[in-house]
């Protein structure tokens, strides 16, 4: 028989195991999405509360209000949305779990490689001394003794193929397509974790600089302020306890402006970081807070949906499905292992004449089977096979964890909106109240009706109030970002390749 006959006949034997066989072990079906309907013991309202501050309008809960794979560009701040696309490029913590999910694509390639037979061609010239005179020619030895030496060259195809009875590989391609899954929405996960961080952290850098500007007004104001009371000592209306309280005044202010300007610039490091970039190459967009819409139409999922939209919660899924198809790994290993080698060639003693050496008088075939079935393995087949339901209970357990944080995420992000929305009002209200005290105090200080200690004090509850406004409206758009985050952050609605094949091949579809 012909090496293409061999070839032909392992390879009609193993179509034939795969049609027939079965996969032992559990087959993996979906957990049950929460049975909840909402994320708070008391129902949401429709809306938060509003201000006439900036910023101050209210948001709208819109219950199941898609989110868009770009849910950044809702903040309409041109700077955001190229420093994004530019971060999306070059950041390394991106890229290295694409890198990732290539690794576990091979992975998935290379085990599917088992479902063929494995061919490996041979060749093996040797050349052979012996003592018996049937073969070869005489040679002298050193004892004046002869010997017959020979050659020997063999060329081979050997042909191996284990067969799939109880679906061993089959499982094994199945756990590790279910990584390679989860290494997908590890992806996507990474993909929202930095798009996020870049919004929170130019919100967060915005605040910065909108304090740093409030307290150099503030300095400016008190600097003035010194200016008139020495005036006034000069012409002998004030005295020198007023001139140096109002002094101590304007270095405490002052002294508030260090600490802030501190974390401005490790902000902007923050933001080159993640951009992709070193300290000294700090993006050239700078943000206040007056540059960032708040979005008024906040998506709020039903917890049933959001275990669909969180890829975290997505990618602890896949690893119960790998962990599942481990199972029936660990099973398959126990039953009996079916293997059928072939091995085709040509040996013959000369190879000089390569018409001579292909002839069928030099042609051998060996075709063999084996079966294999562990007797007494010390009980270590049975203890790895529990060793894999324990690890299928172990990721189903973190898959319910990582669903009740996830709902749990959403809650406290909901809760924190409305918080927020509370906060900015109250902040309002205490700028504009202070801001009235100041103006009052000042007019009275300077005819006189007014003691410095009073005015002092203005200013310091004017400080107080402006910081605590310009942190609510900070606050308000930062956890707003937080609730886009929380939902999964649109990436259904995305035309990435690999995403899109994600969802393609996991059947989420689009809304």
């Amino acid at each position: 028989m012909p090496a293409t006959r061999i070839l032909a006949f392992v390879a009609l034997l193993s179509a034939a195991a795969l049609v027939s066989n079965c996969a032992v072990g559990p087959d993996f079906k979906p957990a049950t999405p929460p049975d909840v309907d909402r994320y708070t013991r008391e129902p949401l309202p429709a809306q938060t509360t509003s201000t006439d501050a900036a910023g101050g309008q209210a948001q709208r809960f819109v219950k199941d209000l898609d989110i868009p794979a770009e849910w950044w560009a809702l903040f309409h701040s041109p700077k955001l949305n190229g420093l994004i696309e530019q971060s999306l490029k070059a950041n390394p913590n991106l890229q290295a779990t694409m890198a990732a999910l290539r690794i576990a694509q091979e992975n998935v390639r290379a085990q599917e490689g088992k479902f063929l037979p494995l061919v490996q061609g041979n060749f093996n010239p040797t050349r052979q001394q012996s003592t018996n005179n049937a073969l070869g020619t005489r040679l002298p030895l050193a004892d004046g003794s002869t010997t017959n030496a020979f050659n020997v060259v063999t060329s081979q195809v050997i042909v191996s193929y284990t067969l799939d009875v109880w679906g061993q590989n089959r499982r094994a391609v199945e756990s590790l397509q279910a990584q390679a899954d989860s290494e997908r929405f590890l992806v996507e996960a990474a993909y929202l974790t930095l798009t996020s961080n870049i919004a929170i952290a130019t919100i967060q850098e915005a605040s910065l600089r909108d304090q740093i500007t409030a307290t150099q007004e503030l300095i400016n104001i008190n600097t003035r302020m010194l200016g008139v009371l020495h005036r006034q000592l000069s012409a002998g209306y004030s005295n020198r306890v007023d001139v140096a309280a109002q002094e101590a005044q304007l270095a405490q202010i002052i002294a508030t402006l260090p600490p802030l300007q501190k974390q401005l610039a490790q902000q902007r490091d923050l933001i080159a970081a993640l951009a992709g970039r070193y300290p000294s190459e700090e993006p050239l967009e700078t943000f206040t807070l007056s540059r960032f819409h708040l979005p008024r139409d906040l998506p709020v999922s039903l917890p049933s949906r959001l275990v669909e939209q969180r890829p975290d919660v997505r990618s602890a899924q896949e690893l119960v499905h790998s962990a599942s198809a481990q199972v029936g790994i660990a099973i398959a290993n126990m039953l009996p292992n079916f293997t059928i080698n072939a091995t085709g060639g040509y040996t013959s003693t000369a190879l000089a004449n390569f018409t001579d050496y292909f002839s069928p008088t030099n042609r051998f075939i060996t075709l063999a089977g084996n079966a294999t079935q562990p007797i007494f393995d010390g009980f270590s087949l049975l203890h790895q096979k529990r060793a894999a339901e324990a690890a299928y209970d172990q990721a189903t357990s973190q898959y319910r964890a990582t669903v009740i944080g996830a709902v749990q995420n959403v809650a406290d992000t909901l809760r924190a909106l409305q918080a927020d929305a509370n906060a900015l009002r109250a902040a309002s209200i205490f700028e504009r109240a202070a801001k009235t005290s100041l103006d009052l105090v000042r007019q009275q200080f300077d005819i006189g009706y007014a003691n410095i200690l009073l005015l002092l004090n203005a200013q310091q509850t004017y400080l107080q109030a402006r910081m605590a406004l310009i942190q609510a409206r900070a606050n308000r758009l930062s956890d707003t970002v937080a609730l886009f985050q929380a939902l999964g952050g649109g990436w259904w609605n995305r035309a990435d390749l690999t995403l899109r094949q994600a969802a393609d091949d996991l059947n989420v579809k689009p809304e």
